[in-house]
């Protein structure tokens, strides 16, 4: 039997096919308008590379910020219950997920497996990944650029004001005083893992902690998430697929409670758009 987990972010969509406990296909393309069209794009794509047919899929779940306009899926369920089964299967000592996407971020309590509590900013883009976006946009540098550069400086400067409208103003002021560009960049990934671990800490931050999202793939964010936290934290080897993962495990369970109650049918007849349709 295969399960498909498809995770629709603001930027980012991720995709995970999975065969009851065997192999594994992963997918992860930029997010672009037009949510219905792109999840068959990513599926059939996804498909492909695992040499399947649309009607060897049992169960597909949907999630993220698009989960509803996915057509072909028998279920949506919300990021931080798939976050949390994925970080889960990876993990099994987990205790606090911190995951730090483009457009918001989130802390998850994890108890014996389950979703103990959960903080969320989805208002404010100084929590986000859009905050250093925004940095490094007024630098004129690239967003990889910035986390590596993140982690050489000696001296991060102290924002005073952390917040998206103006991150480009402080950025401007710093530079008049002579600040080192390094020590400005660092500052601003200082000020955001700041942001963020005050966020979590309203639900209590315990080991083992496991940083999850695209922040996770930021040296210069690991860098002080850990210096402001106290230690190292855990990471997935691709941190932009727990909730794809959490979601095909998701489609998994919930295809077993089906069947063990008799109301799981066979896989039902999907259908994708033409290709013809996306170019």
């Amino acid at each position: 039997m295969f399960f498909a987990g498809i995770d629709i972010g603001s930027t980012i969509t991720k995709i995970v096919i999975r065969e009851d406990g065997g192999r594994q296909v992963a997918l992860v393309r930029p997010t672009g308008a037009g949510h219905r069209r792109l999840a068959d794009r990513v599926m059939e794509e996804a498909l492909e590379q695992a040499g399947l047919t649309f009607d060897r899929i049992a169960f597909v779940v949907a999630t993220g910020y698009g989960r509803v306009n996915v057509p072909f899926a028998d279920a949506q369920l919300s990021e931080i219950t798939c976050h949390m089964k994925g970080v889960n299967r990876l993990f099994p000592g987990v205790r606090t997920i911190i995951d730090i996407g483009g457009q918001d971020s989130k802390g998850i309590k994890v108890v014996n497996g389950k979703i103990g509590s959960f903080v969320m900013n989805d208002k404010c883009a100084a929590g986000t990944g859009r905050f250093l976006e925004v940095m490094a946009d007024s630098l004129g540098l690239g967003l990889e650029e910035t986390g590596e550069m993140a982690l050489v400086s000696r001296s991060p400067v102290s924002m005073t004001r952390i917040c998206t409208a103006y991150v480009g103003q402080e950025i401007v002021l710093r530079m008049s005083e002579g600040v080192p560009l390094e020590d400005i960049v660092a500052g601003v990934h200082q000020a955001l893992c700041g942001r963020i671990c005050s966020m979590v800490n309203k639900i209590g931050i315990e080991k083992e902690v496991v940083l999850t999202g695209g922040g996770a793939k930021n040296p210069g964010v690991v860098k002080y998430m850990e210096k402001i936290i106290g230690f190292p934290l855990l990471r997935p080897a691709e941190p932009l697929l727990t909730g794809a993962l959490g979601a095909s495990l998701a489609a998994q369970d919930l295809w077993r409670k089906a069947a063990a109650e008799g109301r799981a049918a066979s896989p039902r007849e999907r259908t994708l758009a033409p290709v013809s349709f996306f170019q």
